[in-house]
């Protein structure tokens, strides 16, 4: 699907499908959608008074005009309450005419620029949010079916205004629209991997794969078993222990050719498939266990998409990628590990492996001296049981960077939700037999466990982000998310390295 923008008038476009909008509770359609009505004589205010088109968020309403003319069939978008209007309604907008067109098998689609207009949004921030929402409601994953979908979908998505400032700043838009769908896309491609396809080493290749095409601004440096050793990694090394697969560290640098003296470490979770260990999880838990890398696949969509977006800081990013496997060689519960930093650690829950390759991997990016780190990690399942399966977890050493984060995330749809560091639940991990334990009791797993990270990154300041809800869709999360991997994360970290 190609995007586009021109100058043009709506009324005289030509397309298989043309895409206006309103809002919840407007009594006539106005901006470019009243335009495109005046030139069909009222005809979609007609009908939207007859079918009693409300407007709400996600809604829509199709027209087929009485005569024929360059346009087949006018779609109209509610974009729900004008007071609650967001880039996030865009890209539901824009998501659902995907949704419409491929229904109808159109191939040529014109959608006026949501949002520019009455919303009061700039129209690059516009163009931005219609090539997400379009283009990751496209996203099919497809590899290992045997019978391939003929490719009878959308060919253009053209955006057409009359405004021609409009259409200089929604130029910028798409590019970057484009950008971060594509980064968000690979995110997923890689979480929706099966883990027989997808071990340790694949996640290194894919890696490896990204600093080959952005030779001279990324580079990979590669941690076998033997450099784990020398590191310390205790951690990595004590998780890899019961699979047959060997697990690595990755350290992937971005080196912007313009760089500020800012420099962001971003770390993720990057277990290829999580059994639970020696503490095995029950069979109906397993199933989707390849996602458990989720975080390391994150780190590498935003790395794919710096050099586009000409970053100017240097960024490292920063992973260990193994397998949490049962078998004779297996870490088992009491065991006692040490970790990269010396903290002695008393295992006593193999299934709560994902702190211990975190940790060895905070303390490895601490020592790139960053200004900020940022981990992202599919890391406890009690943050689903709080938070739902939408929502991602968010705690801060710095109240003032989870401000930005909460930002950025609300700037780029996704959801998160700011949890604390309850210093009291401390005395949950101390151990018997070693500096700390590995989970804090029954209750407040997400909160004992963003405590426990909190240990291997001193004072740097540091955000944990647990994604363990949204990184996987069991079911739809919105129109442009369907089930799988959903990318959760990409976006919010190229907005707040961008910004």
């Amino acid at each position: 699907m190609e995007f586009s923008i021109k100058k043009a008038d709506l009324s005289v476009v030509q397309a298989d499908l043309l895409v206006i909008n309103i809002f919840e509770g407007m009594k006539e359609l106005k901006g470019a959608s009243g335009n495109v009505d005046k030139a069909l004589n009222g005809l979609i205010g007609e009908i939207v008074k007859e079918e009693k088109f409300e407007g709400v968020a996600g809604s829509c309403l199709l027209v087929r005009p009485h005569e024929k003319g360059g346009v087949k069939r006018f779609l109209l978008i509610g974009l729900g309450k004008q007071e609650d209007f967001s880039e996030e309604a865009i890209r539901q907008a824009a998501a659902v005419s995907v949704v419409e067109a491929k229904r109808l098998q159109a191939k040529h689609v014109v959608s006026i620029l949501h949002g520019a207009g009455n919303g009061g949004l700039p129209a690059r921030d516009c163009a931005k949010a219609i090539v997400e929402g379009a283009a990751l409601a496209n996203y099919e994953y497809s590899k290992h079916k045997s019978e391939k979908k003929k490719k009878n979908g959308i060919e253009i998505f053209e955006i057409v205004s009359s405004n021609a400032q409009h259409v200089r700043g929604a130029k910028k838009g798409i590019e970057l629209g484009k950008i971060y769908a594509q980064a968000t896309i690979l995110t997923r491609d890689l979480v929706n991997e099966p883990a027989s396809h997808m071990r340790p080493v694949d996640l290194v290749e894919s890696a490896t794969k990204i600093a080959i095409e952005n030779r001279g601004t990324i580079r990979v440096k590669v941690y076998d078993r033997e450099s784990l050793n020398r590191l310390g990694a205790g951690g990595v090394l004590a998780v890899a222990r019961g699979s047959e697969h060997p697990p690595f560290m990755v350290h992937m640098t971005y080196f912007p050719k313009k760089k500020t003296k800012k420099k962001v470490a971003l770390v993720g979770k990057g277990i290829t498939f999580d059994s639970g260990g020696i503490s095995l999880k029950p069979s109906e838990h397993m199933g989707n266990m390849k996602c458990d890398m989720a975080g390391a696949a994150t780190i590498i969509g935003v790395f794919s998409a710096l050099a586009e977006l000409g970053i100017r800081q240097e960024v490292h990013g920063i992973f260990a990628a193994c397998e949490n496997m049962p078998s004779g060689k297996a870490l088992v519960p009491g065991d006692v590990i040490t970790l990269m930093n010396k903290k002695t650690v008393e295992v006593l829950n193999t299934d709560a492996e994902g702190r211990l390759t975190l940790a060895d991997t905070l303390v490895f990016a601490k020592r790139q001296k960053p200004n900020v780190i940022i981990d992202v990690a599919t890391l406890t399942g009690a943050c689903i049981s709080a938070l739902g399966e939408e929502i991602a977890g968010v705690m801060s050493n710095r109240p003032e960077l989870s401000t930005k984060i909460l930002s950025s995330a609300k700037i780029a749809g996704e959801k998160m939700w700011e949890l604390p560091l309850e210093k009291n639940y401390k005395q949950l991990l101390k151990s018997e037999v070693a500096d700390l334990k590995n989970v804090g009791g029954k209750y407040g797993g997400t909160l004992t466990a963003g405590l426990f990270l909190q240990e291997f990154v001193d004072k740097t300041p540091w955000t944990h982000i647990d994604i363990a809800g949204p990184a996987f869709a069991e079911k739809p999360l919105n129109v442009y998310t369907k089930h799988g991997g959903t990318g959760f994360g990409v976006r919010t970290l190229l907005e707040i390295i961008k910004e």
